[in-house]
């Protein structure tokens, strides 16, 4: 993997920093968010911008299908168990 621009680096910890701020203002169900709607509005902007950004920057590397995930997102890879497979005759 080719090492990040400057760019890059900023792109990723501008949307670190401001997820991290969403999670440590986000109250518990039923209470009244600390943050005005406006800026609610504007946060969801700004994290537009950096992830059109992004995804602009990976394309022009040839990179196209980078994307952020999400930890709890389905995987698309599935897991073969191996421990049954044995020694079995070859098919011709």
């Amino acid at each position: 993997m080719s090492e990040l621009t400057q760019e890059q680096r900023i792109l990723t910890a501008m949307r670190k920093t401001l997820a991290a701020v969403i999670k440590d203002v986000t109250p518990p169900p039923g209470m009244k968010h600390p943050l005005s709607e406006q800026t609610i509005i504007d946060v969801r902007q700004c994290l537009g911008l950096i992830s059109a950004r992004e995804k602009e920057l990976a394309e022009a590397r040839g990179r196209a299908s980078e994307r952020p995930y999400y930890a709890d997102e389905p995987s698309s890879a599935h897991v073969v168990p191996i421990a049954g497979l044995g020694k079995g005759k070859l098919r011709n």
